[in-house]
């Protein structure tokens, strides 16, 4: 019998790709399926980008690339920071990586081991956790509370650092709550991380262009007192509807920066070359597709909260950013993945649990709005169909 060793058996999964399986599965027997449960946008990517992969492959780009990157990629990131963020960031310490879970893998990897605490959000992204417990170090959650419009909590994050607290990562604009920690808060807390000069910093931003009511983006990149100990995630896949093409970067300290980089060495090399010249015409291109796409986002997050919010049993704050909403289905006597797997097999309609995102994901269901309005107002349908016809 083969024996792997113990840590192989402590990593978790993103269940969204299990739901997916199963909706797929259903749909391809026939049946009507609503997919409000995968997290990727529903538009094609822009055709500029297309034709820049196209052009690069014509144009001979077959090979590898430096493990960190083409360098006028590297640069396109840095001028995207400079415009969108008014942030300088020199493109040594930008690294090119397939997709945005890399960087959570390496930064979680240079800190994680037996003995050491790592703080993450909860509800969150369930890769956190997952490769916290591979590492063996023991996963602390930050709790993201309904009550604060799913915003983290400076006081309380800061109130769980302990001597052994190595890394503590954050997410805003945020998955699955859609919350975004307003600016006032952040600037708390990187003002007591002054308290905790050893705890490095994952900052996942990958939603940062992503938020509505006229609320913007504040990064942890600008905040110089902490850059040296900070690593930014982010990337191209929600921003320019390109989840299939596994385009991330990160901002690392210099000195955490040659170990990132000689992790890409002895894992994948490189990142795809054409893929790399498609991100430079993303960056450096019209913006009007993520404007527009933002934008009907926002839209559909209106008929989104106004249909859960007329739900039985079911309330539903506004969410700020991403394109979740994290309703409370606390009143509808369902524990939460019940009915979620049960929409699905039931009614047709493909949500997750809100205990996929941690212990604190009890009591909610997560939707995606990347998906049509009138796909969002059948399943809003179906879903009250359902609740009205069958009690817990």
């Amino acid at each position: 019998m083969l024996k792997t060793v113990p840590s192989f058996g402590r990593i978790g999964e993103e269940n969204a790709f299990a739901v997916l399986a199963r909706a797929t599965e259903l749909a391809q027997s026939g049946r009507d399926v609503i997919n409000l449960g995968i997290g990727q946008p529903d538009f094609r990517t822009p055709d500029h980008i297309v034709a820049a992969a196209e052009k690069a492959l014509r144009d001979g780009h077959h090979g590898y690339t430096p493990a960190n990157g083409i360098l006028p990629l590297r640069e396109a990131v840095c001028s995207d920071l400079a415009r969108r963020l008014g942030v300088e960031v020199d493109p040594g310490s930008v690294l090119i990586v397939p997709g945005g879970k890399v960087t959570m893998f390496m930064a979680i990897l240079m800190f994680g081991e037996p003995g050491a605490d790592i703080l993450y959000p909860d509800p969150g992204f369930p890769i956190y956790r997952s490769m916290i417990e591979f590492t063996g170090a023991r996963p602390v959650p930050v709790p993201i509370r309904e009550v604060n419009d799913f915003a983290f909590s400076a006081e309380e994050t800061l109130s769980l650092i302990t001597p052994q607290t190595r890394l503590l990562i954050l997410n805003s604009p945020a998955n699955p709550t859609g919350g975004v920690t307003p600016r006032e808060e952040i600037d708390k807390l990187v003002a007591g991380l002054a308290n905790h000069p050893d705890v490095a910093v994952m900052s996942d931003e990958i939603y940062g262009q992503m938020t509505y009511d006229g609320l913007e983006h504040r990064s942890l990149l600008a905040y110089p007192e902490i850059r040296d100990r900070l690593i930014l995630l982010d990337g191209w896949s929600k921003t320019y509807a390109m989840t299939g093409w596994r385009m991330g970067y990160s901002v690392w300290p210099k000195p955490l920066y040659d170990l990132a980089r000689k992790l890409a060495v002895n894992s994948y090399s490189c990142v795809n070359a054409a893929a790399q010249y498609a991100g430079i015409a993303a960056l450096e291109g019209p913006q009007d597709a993520v404007r527009e796409m933002v934008e009907e986002f926002d839209r559909r997050r209106a008929v989104v909260v106004e249909g859960l919010n007329g739900l039985p049993g079911i309330s539903c704050r506004t969410p700020k950013g991403a394109f979740y909403a994290f309703p409370n289905v606390t009143e509808t006597g369902w524990p939460a993945k019940k009915l979620a797997s049960t929409l699905l097999e039931d009614a047709g309609v493909a949500v997750i649990g809100g205990p996929d995102f941690g212990i604190l994901g009890e009591g909610y269901i997560r939707l995606s709005y990347a998906n049509s309005t009138e796909n969002i107002r059948r399943a809003i349908d179906r879903m009250g169909e359902f609740l009205s016809a069958k009690a817990a």
